[in-house]
C-alpha cells in the first residue's frame, strides 16, 4: 500500500477553513465521503485509473494544539491507496504532490509551515 503524509499549518478564519478545504480536495478531483468535526475523509473519482490506484485523501484536523493561535490550524494530510509503490513516480505520489500544491497555494489561506511526515 503506498501512504504519503505531510503536516501543514496554516492561519484561516475558523468559520471558512472547512469549506476551503473542501474546494481544495474537489480541486484535486477528490470527493469528500466523511466530514467530521477533527477529521475529513476525501476519495478520488474513479474513470482515471484502476480502482486499487484511487487515492483516499485523510485529513487529521487539530485546531487544539497549545500555542495555537485562534484562526491557525494544523492539519496532517495523509494520502495512500492500495498499489504497491514499486516505482518512486507512482499515482499515489502524484496525487500526494498535487494535493501538497493545492494546499500550499491556496489564496484563501497563508501557509504557516510545511513538514514531510
Amino acid at each position: 500500500m503506498a501512504r504519503y503524509t505531510q503536516l501543514f499549518t496554516i492561519a484561516t478564519p475558523l468559520d471558512r477553513f472547512r469549506q476551503l478545504l473542501e474546494d481544495v480536495l474537489q480541486s484535486c478531483n477528490c470527493a469528500v465521503i466523511y466530514d467530521g468535526e477533527d477529521y475529513m475523509v476525501a476519495r478520488e473519482k474513479p474513470g482515471g485509473v484502476t480502482y486499487a490506484q484511487l487515492v483516499t485523501v485523510e485529513v487529521l484536523i487539530d485546531k487544539t494544539a497549545i500555542a495555537t493561535p485562534k484562526d491557525e490550524v494544523r492539519m496532517n494530510v495523509v494520502v495512500k491507496n492500495e498499489e504497491l509503490p514499486l516505482k518512486s513516480d507512482n499515482h499515489c505520489w502524484r496525487m500526494f504532490s498535487l494535493v501538497n500544491r493545492a494546499v500550499a497555494e491556496n489564496n484563501h489561506w497563508n501557509l504557516l509551515s510545511s513538514t514531510a511526515g
